[in-house]
């Protein structure tokens, strides 16, 4: 298949509009798994928590994660990208609101659920919606809006976190209510936005399919577009079953490792546990959450990086600088939790390297290869089964942390996020394929068998 050279005729400003939109999920996804890093402290003491009660509390919503990606794809397959995205900014919605309202345990982390399985839907309809309705030359700008909306949600939550941590008892509440606004707005303004031109063509609205893909990126790349789609859809549509079935087999075999690597590498130490592990090496807790600051900010600014490489440097180089950092990164934690009265400033350094690397690389070109390496036969079944498997591992992660700091300590704990990183590195240097320049269309045959 040849590579696309239409005419560039995209309307930028309305594919920049939507694709805001669309990824304002991902501030939600950053915004309810952060908040929680602030408000272990208080409600530890109002609901007088075990230590196991508390990890409940915490990886609740990773479970909650886990249940959404699981049904999103197959749900958005059948009722539409959009519909379901409307859903989930509601489940957004109350659950931030009942979260802080919350008078007992039970309800508190029932909450956590629901707004866990906005987040795990989320974190596949977003970047699949821009994915499908941009044209391919834009396409990785586009999606790595989702992680910077990832990004701003995680920095706001620290944000507000040290904002509200000393207005009194009921801090906590507050902390986790004001998500309430930004799910709102999410919801209403997703009623502006178009439904997706590549599910709409597969349930038979061709014309509707066209019209937004001509306004979108003009006749040229609509035409060509079209021709693409029709073509790659005359096979049937791929079942669970099928998913690891010769032609599809090695395009689900890399989603997945991807998605176990993604997390296994440790971003999501740093982004729950960072306060913690600083206090734990002798700074006090207000501090720690002002230096929690740094490190959102420090994943802001660097995710710009992604946004200005993505589309030019592509995403295989990327992938293997950042993991090459990464590893890097690791084995100075590592080190440095092996020197006696480590500093905790040396500690907080280290992690803004590997969030800097993360930030610049990995995260936004995850969530752009998740988008776009599945076929369109299966891309809604396909992206639930690596999205959950990314969910299950981030649980994995979340919950085992604690427990290896505690049992074998800083250095051991960091060499094994280290080697997590080398193994990344390794695959995205042997196998993983440009994907840079090319339609969803011509991606598709990067994975056929070869004659």
């Amino acid at each position: 298949m040849k590579s696309h050279s239409a005419k560039n005729e995209t309307n930028l400003s309305y594919l920049l509009t939507i694709s805001i939109i669309a990824s304002l999920g991902g501030l939600m996804f950053g915004f309810d798994m952060a908040i929680i890093s602030g408000t272990v402290p208080f409600i530890t003491d109002y609901f007088d928590l075990s230590d196991l009660q508390l990890g409940w509390g915490v990886s609740s919503m990773l479970v909650g994660a886990v249940i959404g990606a699981m049904f999103a794809g197959n749900l958005a397959d059948r009722f539409g990208r959009r519909r379901m995205l409307i859903i989930t900014a509601l489940f957004f919605a109350i659950s931030a609101l009942g979260t802080g309202l919350a008078q007992n345990f039970t309800f508190f982390y029932m909450m956590r659920i629901l707004g866990g399985i906005a987040v795990g839907a989320g974190s596949a309809l977003s970047p699949m919606y821009i994915s499908e309705v941009s044209p391919s030359q834009y396409r990785g700008r586009m999606v790595v809006l989702y992680q910077m909306s990832i990004v701003v949600g995680i920095l706001i939550s620290y944000i507000v976190n040290y904002g509200l941590h000393d207005i009194g008892e009921n801090n906590w509440r507050w902390m986790f209510a004001t998500g309430t606004l930004p799910s709102v707005i999410f919801f209403v303004l997703l009623f502006i936005v178009p439904k997706s031109p590549r599910w709409l063509y597969k349930k038979g609205y061709t014309n509707q399919a066209y019209n937004i893909l001509k306004n979108v990126g003009g006749t040229a790349n609509a035409d060509y577009d079209i021709a693409e789609i029709k073509e790659s859809l005359k096979q049937a549509h791929a079942r669970f079953r099928e998913l690891f079935q010769p032609g599809l087999r090695r395009v689900m075999i890399m989603g997945i490792v991807l998605a176990i690597l993604v997390q296994m590498t440790g971003i999501n130490t740093i982004i729950d546990y960072a306060p913690k592990v600083l206090e734990d090496v002798g700074v006090e807790v207000g501090e720690a959450l002002f230096y929690n600051i740094g490190i959102g900010l420090i994943n802001f600014l660097f995710t710009w990086v992604a946004v200005l490489l993505i589309d030019r440097a592509g995403r295989r180089k990327l992938y293997i600088v950042g993991s090459a950092g990464m590893v890097m990164a690791m084995v100075f934690l590592s080190v440095a939790f092996s020197l006696e009265n480590v500093s905790g400033i040396l500690i907080l350094v280290f992690m803004f390297l590997f969030i800097s690397f993360f930030a610049s690389c990995i995260g936004p070109v995850f969530w752009t290869l998740m988008s776009e390496i599945f076929p369109n036969k299966a891309r809604g079944t396909a992206m639930s089964v690596a999205v959950v498997t990314n969910w299950i591992f981030n649980w994995l992660v979340v919950f085992i942390f604690p427990g290896m700091m505690g049992s074998y300590g800083g250095t051991v704990t960091y060499g094994f996020l280290a080697v997590m990183s080398l193994i990344l590195l390794i695959v995205a240097v042997r196998y993983l394929p440009e994907t840079k320049g090319k339609t969803l269309e011509e991606i598709e045959m990067i994975w056929q068998p070869k004659d």
